[in-house]
């Protein structure tokens, strides 16, 4: 387990109501959350939360948390999977220039096994939360935004609020979405040079016809999720 934090500058505002954050009956758009704090007055400090990697047979989990400045300059923020890699990539450089701070956390494969993949993710989630409140504390106090329907394990003083398609509808959580999301798949790449013959560069240890060939083939090596069916057939083997 890991993480790492970066700091360019922040912002202190009073608290928001949650009822700003209700989901409309329109589809979602991102930043709809930042702009109903705004139209309602509110000067609030947010930290948007979210991972990468929950579903794949193989690697770690991602985790990211994100402040973003007010107003946010940066153009084309998005739940990272709705975008190319081309662009996440581009838009990860101008988040990581741009940011007021940000920070990334890694739960491993012995972390996902030992504490399942659910854990694991809020765990990472939290850690990266941890890393921005130890560079600086009065991030505390700020709104936390987490993506799906879960609570990150942070302290019980802490004001957060779980949004479902979180990444769709507030820049910060897309912001983390798209932080994890390239420093998890720059991370499977590098493993690919370690395994090869698992193509993981190509699909990122999720579940494609090649990679479930490969673990056909090789059987599953040290970055595979053994609590996962990773098979149809659920083969095995001991990991290499």
């Amino acid at each position: 387990m890991s993480a790492t934090t970066g700091e360019r500058r922040g912002s202190k505002g009073p608290p928001a109501s949650l009822d700003l954050f209700a989901a409309s009956a329109s589809p979602p758009w991102c930043g709809e959350v930042e702009a109903a704090l705004r139209s309602a007055g509110r000067v609030e400090t947010l930290i948007g939360l979210d991972e990468a990697g929950r579903g794949p047979l193989a690697g770690p989990v991602v985790a990211a948390a994100v402040v973003l400045p007010d107003p946010c300059a940066i153009e084309g923020l998005d739940d990272s999977k709705r975008l190319s890699a081309a662009v996440r990539e581009s838009l990860y450089a101008r988040i990581i220039d741009e940011a007021s701070f940000y920070a990334v956390a890694v739960a491993d494969v012995d972390e996902i096994e030992r504490i399942n993949i659910l854990h694991a993710s809020l765990a990472a989630m939290a850690r990266a939360w941890r890393s921005l409140c130890d560079e600086l504390p009065s991030l505390r106090t700020a709104l936390v935004l987490v993506d799906g329907n879960q609570l990150a394990p942070l302290p019980t003083a802490v004001r957060q609020r779980p949004l479902v398609q979180g990444d769709a509808r507030s820049t910060h959580i897309a912001a983390a979405s798209i932080l994890a999301k390239v420093t998890r798949d720059r991370m499977m790449r590098a493993y690919d040079r370690r395994f090869p013959e698992y193509g993981f560069a190509d699909h990122k240890g999720y579940a494609s016809l090649r990679h479930r060939d490969a673990i056909r083939r090789h059987g599953p090596c040290v970055l595979h999720r053994r609590g996962f069916r990773l098979l149809p057939e659920d083969g095995g083997g001991e990991p290499r």
